[in-house]
């Protein structure tokens, strides 16, 4: 069996659920812990909606008495991150600059879904300012730990940092974040959790702070596969809901990307839990093949040499901000990433945008029905003391730490970040599974399969 730390499938929200039904807990009992484990971590939530949570988790509790819950996952708590606007908290994006903006007098398409669900939101979670930096640092709101560190304070990984550790320290089953290079599956990888970036538009973005308009997606960080398969069902208002049951993986086709496998930026352990999650599908007769992908890898060179597309969405969204006497009170390093794009030529954004549609079209000529494995992150999360203090190192850490999700977020790629063990101080390392863009339901099968060979004893 693989290690993936203490975030076993029993504690998950599908098994809360269970509990409901059973009668052997309650939405306010749960809700009662949730608020008591948030008190006890630092820097996670930005903001607390703990009246409407009562009122939420008081109705639910009512629902599951007479046996009439609205949905799965009726009575579980949630928490957002603070790009989605929920009625009567400010929508802060992680910028102090926001704080003193009126509150949002709607939630957010989402939101309301989930709580048209049942679902219980408990807050507003931190994340680095404008969701521009892929390791989770805040020096407005403070920076959540990551709550698998080992004696040296890790950090979280970003964007969605704080929606990560509520679900990596125990607060909540289930955090919505979003992601535009990575910022669901790289805070995945570093806590021991799953985390699913979803199509592009598969989910409402409506009521969600943009980042860059192109690459911006919308989805979970759970404990479980099937947790996100829920999760998916209610955002996409189905009424039949997803078989939460393994298949066989016999049938089932991946390509290993080698090149990115024999970089040497890839830590050791990265590379070996990687290796034996390969072994294990091979085992249980799923066709594993290992060679270079070209599309992932011509993504990988333009990014590298041509720049980052989201990059200059980020700047025009936030151009007017960059050009008043405001730009001061933003994070020095998001405002240094914010103006790196000024000078982009249009030219240049022309050929990029043209660029991804090639390659998209190649990559699904390429995978062919087969999923893309890659490892999330190349490495463990790093010490966060040195990161808050060199700006060098930060620069260099934030590139690295995105680098294997980019071209995923370019290319549209729904993407499964799984646990895929740990290195030899406890730190958790996470695996990649990929699709071309709208497989969604099909990748996220297939995640809920591997998951379960990961998870056998």
């Amino acid at each position: 069996m693989i290690d993936t730390g203490s975030h076993s499938v029993t504690r998950d929200a599908c098994a809360m659920a269970e509990d409901f039904a059973q009668g052997r807990s309650d939405p306010i009992q749960v809700l009662d812990k949730a608020l008591q484990q948030a008190a006890q971590v630092d820097h996670v939530f930005i903001s607390m909606s703990v009246e409407r949570a009562y009122r939420e988790a008081e109705a639910s509790t009512a629902r599951w008495k007479h046996g009439q819950p609205l949905s799965p996952f009726d009575g579980v708590p949630i928490a957002w991150k603070d790009l989605f606007d929920v009625a009567g908290c400010v929508t802060t994006a992680g910028a102090a600059l926001r704080n003193n903006l009126s509150p949002a007098l709607l939630d957010a398409p989402s939101v309301g879904l989930l709580a048209r669900s049942g679902m219980v939101s408990l807050g507003k979670t931190n994340l680095s300012e404008f969701a521009y930096s892929g390791l989770g640092l805040n020096p407005h709101f403070g920076t959540p730990v990551n709550p698998m560190s080992d004696r040296t304070p890790r950090i979280p990984g970003g964007s969605s940092s704080g929606s990560a550790v509520a679900v990596a320290a125990g607060i909540v089953p289930i955090a919505m974040g979003t992601d535009t290079a990575g910022s669901i599956r790289i805070p995945a990888a570093l806590n021991g959790l799953v985390g699913f970036r979803s199509t592009s538009r598969r989910y409402s973005r409506d009521g969600v702070f943009p980042l860059a308009l192109t690459l911006d997606s919308v989805g979970p960080l759970t404990r479980s596969v099937r947790d996100a398969l829920v999760i998916d069902d209610l955002l996409c208002a189905r009424n039949k809901p997803s078989s939460l049951l393994p298949r066989s993986v016999a049938t089932q086709r991946f390509l290993v990307d080698k090149a990115v496998l024999e970089d040497p930026r890839v830590e050791p352990a990265v590379r070996e839990n990687l290796f034996r999650v390969i072994g294990i599908l091979h085992d249980h007769g799923a066709f594993v093949d290992v060679r270079p992908c070209q599309a992932f890898q011509a993504t990988l060179q333009l990014i590298q040499q041509k720049g980052w597309l989201g990059a200059a969405e980020a700047f025009a969204l936030h151009q007017s901000l960059l050009d008043s006497d405001a730009a001061s009170q933003l994070d020095p390093r998001v405002r240094k990433r914010l103006e790196a794009a000024r000078h982009m030529p249009a030219s240049l954004l022309v050929n990029l945008y043209a660029a991804r549609e090639r390659l998209q079209e190649q990559l699904t000529l390429e995978l062919d029905g087969a999923l893309l494995i890659t490892p999330t992150v190349a490495h463990v999360a790093p010490p966060l003391a040195q990161l808050l203090s060199d700006e060098d190192l930060f620069i260099q850490t934030n590139l690295a730490t995105l680098r294997l999700t980019m071209p995923g977020s370019l290319l549209n790629m729904p993407g499964v970040s799984l646990p895929s063990g740990c290195d030899a101080s406890g730190l958790p390392t996470g695996l990649l599974l990929s699709a071309p863009a709208g497989e969604d339901a099909r990748l996220l099968r297939a995640a809920l399969t591997v998951e379960s060979l990961l998870n056998q004893p």
